[in-house]
C-alpha cells in the first residue's frame, strides 16, 4: 500500500462516524438510508463520509434498481493491520522490560521483607 494510500485510509478511520459506518458494513451491504438511520444527521452528510471512506478504497459502491449499496471492501484494512504489525515487536518487548522490572521489584521486595523478619 502507497503511503498515500495509507494515509488515506487512517484519515477515513479518524473518523467515529465512519468507523460505525464500517463496522454496519461488515454485516453486509446498505443503502444510504439505512446507514443514516442510526445517526442525527442528513443522508447527505452521510453521503460525503461515504465519500472518504470510498477515496481510502475502503467501500464501494453500486447501484441495484434505485438504490445506490455500500460495500465494505476490507483489504486495506488488512494492509494497515500488516502495517500496524510492524510495532508489536516494540510493544512485546516494551512489555517483556516491564515484566523484567516488576519482578526484580518484587524480588527485592521479598528480599528486603525477609531481612526484616531475620533481624525480629
Amino acid at each position: 500500500m502507497a503511503t498515500d494510500q495509507l494515509s488515506l485510509v487512517f484519515g477515513a478511520l479518524a473518523d467515529p462516524t465512519r468507523r460505525a459506518i464500517l463496522a454496519r458494513l461488515a454485516d453486509g451491504e446498505a443503502s444510504v438510508a439505512e446507514l443514516a438511520a442510526p445517526f442525527s444527521m442528513s443522508q447527505p452528510a452521510v453521503s460525503k463520509h461515504l465519500k472518504v471512506l470510498e477515496q481510502a478504497g475502503l467501500i464501494s459502491r453500486n447501484r441495484r434498481a434505485t438504490a445506490r449499496l455500500s460495500r465494505l471492501e476490507a483489504e486495506p484494512l488488512r494492509e494497515v493491520t500488516t502495517w500496524l504489525a510492524r510495532y508489536q515487536r516494540f510493544w512485546d518487548e516494551s512489555h517483556e522490560r516491564l515484566d523484567d522490572l516488576l519482578a526484580a521489584l518484587q524480588a527485592g521486595q521479598a528480599t528486603a521483607k525477609g531481612n526484616d523478619d531475620e533481624q525480629d
